[in-house]
């Protein structure tokens, strides 16, 4: 199957029509439905029905679509594994949640190309369902998130504890919840217990779904939040914020995850380097 016509499909489910398809994979609206043409063809069954306000999926269509995605993904990376270079030794494909990427992560990178340089790592962001999905799915090799699902082939290990705190710029006057109080997204754990420990919480004035890159808001702004203490450490030292009294401390368990059919010597690597990364942290105070 053409992986050319799988992208055309894709486009076009996205955009609603041949039209617009056409614009997005930089062709003619001709070719597109001669690509569609050939890829129903090849399925056997028809995947869009065409209108006046564009194309929908067939129900037959909705079902190959699911498919198309990973098919694409696949392809993707095959493309770079292939094409990484006789001087690598292998391919990880890693994932953590925003609020993990933010410092930790981050640091664990900088450990992995000083001491597997022949490791190439392929990064991306998403919350839980997204990740463990993509790890059974097997276009992810590991993944650091909070409260992972325990499925067969997954092999789970507890990395540090992440706790969650209300730190406050110098001039912020009604940092608890008040005016000057900012909702920082962290996923669907910290909502869930945001939303039992502040029951009666009007909208905040603003929301956050920036990951560390909020703190800077609260740098230069009157405002307050919460985040990761590992991050406000050094802010907190230098006097930039302010821990917040009385309020509520929410502490989230890091996991790494894992799949079983990883190669043990790049497994060894990454969760050697997230061991390191780790007791780099707790030898900073950063983390307990």
């Amino acid at each position: 199957m053409d992986i050319t016509n799988i992208r055309t499909f894709l486009a076009v489910v996205e955009t609603g029509s041949f039209v617009s398809a056409a614009e997005r994979v930089h062709v003619t609206q001709s070719t597109v439905s001669m690509r569609i043409r050939a890829l129903e063809e090849q399925l056997g069954v028809k995947v869009f029905a065409r209108n006046k306000s564009g194309a929908s999926l067939t129900n037959n269509g909705r079902e190959f679509a699911k498919h198309a995605v990973a098919m694409a993904r696949i392809w993707d990376q095959a493309c770079l594994e292939v094409g990484v270079g006789d001087k690598t030794a292998a391919v990880l494909r890693v994932g953590g949640q925003m609020s993990v990427w933010g410092s930790f992560l981050v640091a664990w990178l900088a450990w992995m190309h000083a001491e597997a340089p022949a490791i190439s790592i392929k990064c991306e962001v998403g919350y839980n369902d997204v990740l463990m999905h993509n790890l059974l799915e097997g276009s992810l090799d590991i993944a650091v998130m909070y409260r992972p699902q325990q499925r067969s082939g997954l092999q789970v290990r507890k990395l540090f504890n992440d706790d969650m705190i209300l730190v406050a710029s110098p001039g912020a006057k009604d940092p608890l919840m008040g005016d000057d109080y900012v909702f920082v997204n962290w996923g669907p754990e910290f909502r869930s217990d945001h939303a039992l420990n502040f029951p009666d919480i009007s909208r905040p004035h603003m929301s956050l779904d920036l990951g560390v890159l909020g703190i800077d808001y609260l740098v230069r702004a009157n405002a307050a939040g919460y985040f990761p203490r590992r991050v406000c450490t050094p802010y907190l030292q230098n006097g930039t914020l302010r821990k917040v009294p009385n309020a509520p401390v929410f502490s989230y368990p890091v996991y790494a995850v894992h799949t079983d059919d990883l190669a043990d010597e790049v497994l060894q690597d990454a969760v050697y380097g997230l061991d390191a990364t780790v007791a780099q942290y707790r030898n900073d105070r950063l983390i307990d």
